[in-house]
């Protein structure tokens, strides 16, 4: 039997834009529930598709601006609105970085329960195009390599990536069209070094690109940090330096000073911040990011690396530290970790997270231990997507 085609119309709302979620859509309201419209700007008209429901909410796209912001502008990429990947393109950098220091504020206001949270301006990028380092590339059955966009799971080939460096992009246009066989290409390139890690080995489809590295190398701050194909690393160099520097300025540390750095990956923090201080403390997960953290900390006495769970090994510490760093992924601390961080707790204390509800979640339980919300610095990590990096520092009171 035949299944019958869907003829319902897809419905669509007329709707006052109001504010910016924090996962990237503008919110209006359509009979008393929240509507989350993709590509929309807080204080347009606009016509919004509606493509999923729920029983709390809506979400869609804007199809129809009836009344333009003056901070709408025209997204010079042609993939925009499609691929899922970048969605501000259609708002001016300016007001993206206000916006995101709004929807930190929400987020620490709603979740954290701060009522005037000490929320600084964005830290901008210099570069708003071509900064990213890493790029996973899906593919299709001929070869194509492209994106899977997120709500409507279409593969979307992508010639040119707006946000990639030019190196990468240049890869992708050797690659384009010969990658059948393949699930995902995944590319890695070192902006200070010139270095690559591409994976898989593409030997076979086109020898004449270097492929199939264990590691390459990235240099920041001065600074060369191996990095293995298993291991985290920033997307965007430059502004990884700028985090840095914005997370030692915060610390305010001390050359008698121990300083724990949790989450410490392949020891970005601790090599760059260990001549400013007695002692580093590190602890990371991932065997892979802390072999590359020995190779990283060669020559530097004063670094500690343990390898496990930070919520297992950091409640046997017996040693208190002075400052510390918390730099968790985005699901945010193991409540273990905040225990043992009260338990203990250093001075000074400096929270990176890529996630402002698990911040502002997290932040809370640490401010009801003890500790003061100094203040939290935005640092725009990824221009023209909602992402959004915070160094929140925290003041034991």
């Amino acid at each position: 039997m035949t299944k019958a085609a869907d003829t319902r119309e897809t419905e669509k709302l007329r709707l006052s834009l109001t504010d910016m979620a924090f996962q990237g859509g503008a919110m209006g309201r359509h009979e008393g529930q929240v509507v989350f419209a993709a590509y929309g700007i807080p204080g347009e008209e606009a016509v919004v598709e509606i493509e999923r429901r729920s029983k709390d909410y809506m979400m869609g796209r804007v199809v129809e601006v009836l009344s333009p912001s003056p901070h709408r502008v025209e997204a010079p990429c042609p993939y925009f609105g499609s691929c899922g990947g970048c969605q501000w393109q259609h708002i001016d950098y300016p007001f993206q970085a206000e916006l995101k220091a709004r929807i930190v504020g929400e987020q620490l206001r709603r979740i954290g329960k701060f009522e005037e949270p000490p929320v600084a301006a964005t830290v901008t990028a210099d570069e708003q195009w071509h900064y990213r380092n890493h790029a996973r590339f899906s593919t299709d059955r001929q070869g194509q390599l492209g994106f899977v966009s997120l709500i409507r799971r279409r593969f979307i080939r992508i010639d040119q990536c707006r946000i990639m460096h030019p190196w990468i992009n240049g890869v992708l246009e050797q690659l384009q069209g010969k990658c059948a066989g393949l699930h995902q290409v995944a590319i890695r390139y070192g902006a200070n070094t010139d270095q690559a890690l591409i994976h898989p080995s593409l030997k076979e489809i086109d020898d004449s690109i270097p492929s199939g590295q264990a590691s390459y190398e990235e240099e920041l701050l001065g600074k060369r940090f191996r990095i293995s194909g298993a291991s985290f690393f920033q997307v965007n160099t430059r502004q990884a330096e700028v985090l840095i520097e914005v997370v030692r300025e915060k610390l305010a540390l001390a050359q008698d000073q121990l300083l724990l750095d949790a989450y410490a990956g392949v020891g970005t923090f601790a090599v760059l911040l260990a001549p400013h201080v007695k002692k580093v403390i590190a602890i990371e997960e991932s065997p892979a990011a802390v072999a590359d953290a020995v190779i990283n900390q060669a020559g530097i006495k004063n670094i500690v690396f343990y390898q496990g769970k930070v919520e297992q090994i950091l409640p046997e510490l017996r040693r208190r530290v002075q400052a510390a760093i918390l730099d968790p992924p985005r699901i945010g601390c193991h409540p273990d970790v905040i225990a043992a961080v009260l338990k203990r707790p250093p001075a000074r204390l400096v929270y990176v997270s890529c996630d402002p509800a698990t911040l502002a979640r997290d932040l809370r339980v640490l401010c009801d231990g003890g500790y003061r919300l100094q203040d939290v610095q935005p640092v725009d990590m990824f221009p023209h997507t909602f992402h959004i990096e915070c160094v929140a520092t925290l003041v034991r009171e």
